[in-house]
């Protein structure tokens, strides 16, 4: 059976240098990524383990408007400059194809598996494969799947010997969860349950979680039908009780 995980989150942006010089300022690691040359998108990056940020903004328009079969860069597209908003989580599986397998007999209409690749900034290609799941659930949109190359434990090796993965100044963080703000949180959180293959842990002040690893997507109640906050745990002292916003986007460390 595949394994799933939750591997990143992607949340649009006009200028890359605003959410690193906004973490920076508060002694978070986060830098350039690179550009998608085939998408017309770059990227900005803040990795917690091997769970990261992707602050992602359209660098050619042109090619983004043509982009087929990538609905994280159509909706890119369609949502800047006005809103600099969370996008959508990012799960990470061992094995896409009996994923799209699975989510396609339960009736979703996904895109076909794509290969994704960009540069990093420093010249390295990247490569991973990716499939998009078109659509929502009650407003909500969908997360995407990605496989990378080789093993959590490979990957999270070479990253850290890379620099990539490094301490952060101000202490350490790890991302706990991501909270969706919905209009029936019991419903979102058994649809996506049932789709992913997720457990729903008992529900406490009309909040509905679904465990993925030691991390969970929360769904609380809320009019927006929207990913609206990341969750941290934290034992810096210069970090703990901070709410750091970019755009329209929440990090609150706890």
């Amino acid at each position: 059976m595949a394994t799933l995980k939750w591997d990143h989150l992607v949340h649009y942006v006009n200028n890359l240098e605003q959410p690193v010089e906004i973490f920076g300022e508060h002694g978070l690691v986060a830098f350039k990524g690179g550009s998608h040359r085939d998408w017309g998108t770059h990227n900005a990056l803040s990795y917690f383990g091997l769970t990261y940020l992707e602050f992602l903004g359209i660098e050619n328009l042109e090619l983004a408007k043509a982009t087929e079969h990538n609905i994280v860069v159509r909706d890119a597209v369609k949502v800047l400059p006005e809103h600099e908003a969370l996008s959508r989580v990012v799960i990470r599986t061992d094995d896409i194809d009996e994923i799209a397998a699975s989510l396609k007999a339960a009736g979703l209409s996904l895109s076909p598996i794509i290969d994704g690749r960009r540069l990093d900034n420093g010249g390295r290609l990247i490569q991973w494969r990716m499939m998009t799941i078109d659509g929502d659930f009650q407003g909500l949109v969908y997360p995407f799947i990605i496989q990378w190359n080789g093993t959590d434990e490979e990957r999270a090796e070479r990253l850290t010997a890379s620099g990539v993965i490094q301490p952060h100044p101000a202490g350490n963080a790890e991302i706990v969860s991501a909270v969706f703000h919905v209009s029936d949180p019991a419903a979102a959180a058994g649809h996506w349950g049932e789709l992913f293959g997720l457990s729903v842990a008992e529900p406490a002040a009309n909040l509905f979680s679904l465990k993925i690893g030691d991390q969970s997507f929360d769904f609380v109640q809320g009019d927006e039908n929207r990913f609206k906050r990341v969750l941290f745990t934290t034992d810096s002292p210069a970090l703990k009780g901070q709410t750091i916003r970019v755009g329209e986007g929440e990090y609150v460390f706890a």
